[in-house]
């Protein structure tokens, strides 16, 4: 196995040679790509898009879509467009703020433990499976009802969730990768070892690492909006889409369709955009790797 550069580099190639490329599978990227960009950009820019402020009452309840509320307003008379919104900024925030904590502590250990082995791994092994065969979304709740509802106590539950995730991943790749000739001889020429773990193998990691991170972000996605259909990420009047679902649900049987639906399909569309990029660019590194 060669020595790859570092992971901005690889996610660089994987934009140029691959999202323009006529390959198997670019489609998803594409697709995946262009619907992440655009729910990142409407949080950007909810000040400029937003009519109205999210919190505030504007209008009657219960107004179904039309031009001056695009996605109608729900039982306080808020508009749900405004709050779809804003909505994005709390999600992105919540999952991207989660999957930074779990990467920074799950690849770490990973490595530390798949390199050096012996008892630290065993050690590390048997707290990461035990974590690992707790039900992600028990796991979660448990932690933000202990911790208080908050966007950032939201993002702890749920990095702690993931992290034997990554951990699982890097030690898998570390033990494959740290007897090739390469890391050998980084060894034999005095390399200490934090040196062999950053530059020899790290690198080589870092197809495993973007795949992950984007299956794990669309799956931190729908925990995020559970855990706010549960009432445990944040508190009225913010703006979540999750909570904004559990609002809407108790109308849904009188025809209120709206207060439910533009919430839901913006959750399913986000972790189905991550998703997407996440199954192209596995399919695109096991391709490599047959080859």
């Amino acid at each position: 196995m060669r020595i790859v550069d570092r992971p901005v580099d690889v996610l660089r190639s994987f934009l140029r040679g691959y999202l323009l490329a006529r390959v198997p599978g670019v489609w998803m990227l594409r697709v995946g790509f262009g619907i992440v960009l655009s729910i990142i950009l409407m949080a950007i820019l909810a000040p400029i898009i937003s009519p109205y402020d999210p919190a505030r009452r504007v209008d009657e309840p219960y107004l179904p879509p039309s031009w001056k509320h695009p996605m109608g307003t729900n039982r306080i008379g808020q508009d749900v467009y405004s709050r779809i919104v804003w909505g994005s900024r709390i999600i992105l925030y919540v999952v991207f703020l989660a999957t930074a904590l779990s990467m920074s502590i799950g690849i770490p250990l990973g490595l530390i433990s798949g390199y050096y082995g012996g008892r630290i791994d065993r050690v590390l092994s048997m707290v990461m499976d035990s974590m690992y065969a707790f039900p992600a979304l028990i796991l979660a709740i448990a932690i933000a009802a202990v911790l208080g509802p908050s966007p950032s106590n939201t993002a702890i539950a749920i990095a702690f969730v993931y992290i034997p995730t990554y951990f699982r991943m890097i030690r898998g790749q570390t033990l494959a990768i740290k007897n090739s000739l390469y890391v050998e001889a980084a060894h034999a020429l005095g390399a200490p070892d934090k040196t062999v773990m950053a530059k020899y193998i790290l690198p080589n990691l870092s197809h495993t690492i973007l795949v992950v991170f984007t299956l794990s972000v669309a799956d931190s996605i729908l925990t995020e909006a559970g855990l706010s259909y549960l009432g445990l990420s944040v508190t009225v009047p913010t703006p979540d889409w999750g909570y904004d679902l559990r609002a809407g649900q108790p109308f849904l049987l009188d025809g209120m369709w709206w207060m439910v639906f533009f919430p839901g399909l913006m959750v399913m569309l986000l972790a189905m955009g991550f998703a997407l990029i996440g199954e192209a660019l596995s399919e695109r590194v096991s391709l490599a790797q047959t080859r």
